[in-house]
């Protein structure tokens, strides 16, 4: 009966993991998202951890409903204890990272930021247009063009945080998408230079009415 025991935590076990990595996934992670999901993992850890002790199953569906003897709860304790310490070890770099207060909310109190960013940050809690454009969303905010032109010393602390690859996948989607252009039956295929790669990487749909109204054929009389 012990394996199967196991193979219910494993499968619970599992299936967090899953969760976790489905929130490590598409176009608008950052090192912010990933810092906040990383954290909130490993914190579940412990909790897993420290509520199995106690006997108390609810994260462990397929577990709860399995015979189990004492030793192997106190294993799956060990694990999940292992689990944690290897996760704070090797996501020690995003869990100890510091995000400056003003990222995420760039019209607060500016006189808690570094002094060398005082300035800008004042010159931006007054730009009114700006504030109108903030809506409780930092990342869309921060990567508007006029950012980076008029607030050179912010975007350049701002940019580590929202341009970074935070996780594979962004990868993964480009060689995903070169592969799938590559195995379609083209006799001419130049993936830059005819843009199909950046059509297939964006999330921005054409305006089709205007293309179509741009190329229409005109007529001589």
């Amino acid at each position: 009966m012990k394996f199967k025991s196991d193979i219910a935590y494993l499968t619970d076990l599992y299936n967090k993991f899953n969760e976790t990595n489905l929130q490590l996934q598409g176009d608008e992670l950052n090192l912010i998202k990933k810092k906040a999901v990383i954290s909130a993992f490993v914190s579940k850890l412990f909790l897993y951890k420290h509520n199995l002790g106690r006997g108390e199953f609810y994260q462990f569906s397929n577990l709860s409903s399995m015979e189990k003897r004492d030793d192997d709860v106190l294993i799956y304790c060990q694990h999940l204890e292992a689990l944690h310490n290897d996760f704070n070890t090797r996501f020690k770099d995003i869990l100890t990272m510091k995000i400056p207060g003003w990222v995420l909310d760039p019209f607060s109190s500016a006189e808690e930021s570094e002094l060398q960013l005082q300035e800008e940050l004042f010159e931006l809690s007054t730009n009114e247009e700006l504030k109108f454009k903030f809506k409780d969303w930092y990342q869309e905010f921060w990567l508007q063009k006029q950012i980076s032109t008029l607030y050179l010393g912010l975007w350049a602390v701002v940019k580590k945080f929202l341009i970074a690859f935070p996780s594979s996948y962004l990868v993964e989607r480009g060689f995903n998408a070169v592969t799938n252009l590559l195995t379609k039956k083209r006799n001419r295929l130049q993936i830059v230079d005819r843009g199909d790669l950046r059509m297939l990487l964006t999330n921005i749909e054409p305006n089709i009415k205007k293309l179509v109204a741009a190329h229409q054929a005109h007529l001589f009389h």
